[in-house]
């Protein structure tokens, strides 16, 4: 399998690329990150096997911190050294799926009802 040369991006590129395209993630120590709260452990490994197969999927694989009411995602391509497109890519389909609301689009998806502890998934950001 022959590599392609990747563009390494710049501090000042990747910061500007995440808080134009990207505000919850951040740069630092050579990673873009992101800090998803849950709701408890079930949700979490939801977020961790999501992760998992939107990585997987995309051939480009993030560092997992998992903890009870948390998962941090960390990306960076080792290969290339640096943060590239795959990084930001993959950030943003993390983000899209993760984030998504289906009863904020109105269609004949509910979505989980955030209002009963028991049924509580992931303590979605303001403006998704």
């Amino acid at each position: 399998m022959e590599r392609k040369e990747e563009k390494v991006y710049s501090e000042e590129a990747i910061r500007e690329r995440l808080a134009r395209d990207l505000p919850h993630w951040y740069f630092e120590d050579g990673w873009i990150r992101r800090k998803y709260r849950t709701s408890g452990w079930k949700a979490t490994l939801m977020v961790v096997n999501t992760v998992g197969h939107l990585a997987e999927a995309a051939w480009h694989h993030p560092d997992l911190t998992v903890s009870y009411a948390f998962v941090i995602v960390k990306l960076t391509n080792h290969a290339a050294k640096g943060i590239t497109d795959k990084d930001f890519e993959l950030a943003l389909k993390i983000e899209s799926v993760i984030q998504w609301q289906p009863a904020k689009e109105g269609g004949a998806l509910d979505g989980t009802p955030n209002d009963d502890a028991r049924f509580k998934y992931l303590k979605y950001d303001a403006t998704a």
